[in-house]
Parts: C-alpha cells; sequence; structure tokens
C-alpha cells in the first residue's frame, strides 16, 4: 500500500496520514519536514533536486503514506502509489483548524521538525507564506485543482477517496487497515522504479 494524502494547508493531512501509517504499518512520509530545512530554507523551491532526493529516498520501500501539496512530489510519487485520498473539507472547518493549529504551535514556541530551528510566530500571522493567509488564499483553487486530478486518466489506476466529513475519515482508515489485513504481503523483490531518483 502506497499512499498519497493531498488537501487544503489546516485540512488535517498530517494527522490523518500519521493515524493511517499506524493503523496500516506504513511508514510516515510528512513532506513539510523534508521541504523546510534550518531557517525556514525552503528545499522545493531553491533545491528542487535535493528535494526530490529525499522525497525518493522517503518513499523507496513498498509500503508508505505521505502528506502534502507539492506539485513535484506528487509528480514523482503518484505513478507508483496505490490510494490516493483528498480531505475535501468545507473552508470554515479548514480556517478553524489551521488557526487553533497555529496559535498552539506560536503559543508552544515548540520547534516543528527536530533539528530545523524553525517555530510558529505570532508576529509572521500576517505574512502572504503563513499557513492561515495561505490555507484562505489556495482554498478555491486547490478544489480545483484536485477536482482536475481525480479526473485526470493518469490517475486511473489509484483506488481513489474524497472525504468531506472528518467523520469519514476514521472510517476509511479502519476500512484499509482491514484490507490490508486481507492483502497478501508484497513479494521481496523491488517495485519498478524502487531506489532511483524521482526526479
Amino acid at each position: 500500500m502506497r499512499v498519497v494524502v493531498i488537501g487544503s494547508s489546516g485540512s488535517g493531512k498530517s494527522t490523518f496520514a500519521r493515524r493511517l501509517a499506524q493503523a496500516c504499518d506504513l511508514a510516515h512520509v510528512e513532506l513539510d519536514a523534508l521541504n523546510w530545512g534550518p531557517d525556514w530554507t525552503n528545499r522545493s523551491a531553491d533545491d528542487a533536486e535535493l528535494f526530490l532526493r529525499l522525497v525518493g529516498e522517503a518513499t523507496a520501500g513498498p509500503r508508505w503514506v505521505t502528506c502534502g501539496n507539492y506539485r513535484a512530489a506528487m509528480a514523482a510519487n503518484l505513478p507508483r502509489a496505490t490510494h490516493l485520498i483528498w480531505l475535501d473539507y468545507p473552508r470554515p472547518l479548514v480556517m478553524a483548524r489551521v488557526i487553533r493549529r497555529s496559535f498552539g504551535r506560536a503559543a508552544g514556541r515548540k520547534e516543528l521538525w527536530p533539528g530545523t530551528g524553525n517555530r510558529e510566530d505570532f508576529r509572521r500571522w500576517l505574512d502572504r507564506d503563513h499557513p492561515i493567509r495561505w490555507a484562505w488564499d489556495t482554498y478555491a483553487r486547490r478544489k480545483l485543482q484536485y477536482a482536475a486530478l481525480f479526473a485526470d486518466p493518469r490517475t486511473g489506476h489509484l483506488e481513489t477517496h474524497r472525504l468531506t466529513r472528518p467523520r469519514e475519515a476514521q472510517r476509511l482508515i479502519a476500512k484499509l487497515a482491514a484490507d490490508t489485513l486481507l492483502t497478501p504481503p508484497p513479494p521481496s523483490a523491488a517495485l519498478p522504479g524502487e531506489g532511483r531518483d524521482p526526479g
């Protein structure tokens, strides 16, 4: 099982992917953790080759779940994926979640990804690329992009799930966990393309 989880910023992709990974014994690949280097270095923009190499290394195995909206990572992962899950929640819910998350992070001053020193800061809340503003500004565009992605023949090999309510998430996790128990383990031989640089 190789799963790509997408959705608007603040929709809960990381939490969903982490729970799915635990339920199905998958490697959890948080793309934000691969993208953001120390001092908020944006690898996907500043060093795309490095970013794709990190993504390729993290998804080299036969069982993983990724979460994130990076187009380059999706282009690399979707051909090998088995499932595509879209958290398509209403905008008010998404905004409430991202505001609550940002407040908790800024108040707690917790390092977001170990070794990076990156922390949320209340002073950045009005910045154009802050998660709160980013979630609002990109919400409508994401819906159009992901609706088109679901209709794209190139994703026809995937088992797709479009969740519109949070209560659907746990039901889907339970279903996929049950499916995993019924599916024979993959052969030990590497899958086509494993270990190669996705770029």
